[in-house]
């Protein structure tokens, strides 16, 4: 028995230090800038700034191969404290996306088949079920990146606009030409 335990605390010292030894020799430097700026963005994962997702989005921010006015979720807080961060110009929320109606996804019900596609397609898990039986979207959680749309195989998830309230609300871009405010 002694034995036993002897032997296998030598075998957890010898692989505790061959993982400490391959962290320090093998470790891979990542850029602590990019980690920031990462941080700071939704973590939406939904692909409406034209990358696959935060972390690329982030890492072309700091190369300086992205605008940041990119992130639809994040929104203008999003976009000042990525300014600041990166000591850059803030700028309104491109023209592409301020064009875009915010919306929420809505699932119909009575066509949903369960199939759990739009579950994964989903970046935020706004959308909740189990396999063969209906699911639903929790308003709340949706960005309205759209998705589970194509992701859904008999077509039950329409896009509503979301009205206008107090809680969502936001002034209007002035609209600007040749140097004039109209």
């Amino acid at each position: 028995m002694l034995l036993t335990v002897l032997s296998l605390g030598l075998l957890a010292s010898l692989f505790g230090l061959l993982l400490g030894y391959s962290s320090v020799r093998f470790h891979i430097e990542g850029s602590p800038l990019v980690d920031k700026v990462d941080s700071l963005l939704p973590q939406t994962q939904c692909g409406q700034c034209g990358y696959p997702g935060c972390r690329p989005y982030a890492e072309a921010l700091v190369n300086g191969e992205a605008e940041l006015n990119l992130c639809v979720p994040g929104g203008e807080d999003t976009i000042s404290v990525l300014a600041e961060t990166l000591g850059r110009e803030a700028l309104p929320l491109s023209d592409e996306h301020t064009s875009h109606v915010p919306s929420l996804a809505v699932i119909i019900e009575e066509y949903c088949i369960g199939c759990t596609k739009c579950i994964q397609a989903c970046p935020v898990d706004a959308i909740v079920g189990t396999a063969k039986q209906m699911h639903t979207v929790i308003a709340e959680e949706c960005t309205g990146c759209e998705l589970c749309v194509p992701a859904c195989p008999v077509d039950c998830i329409d896009m509503h606009p979301i009205k206008p309230d107090t809680s969502t609300w936001t002034w209007p871009q002035p609209l600007i030409t040749s140097g004039v405010r109209n």
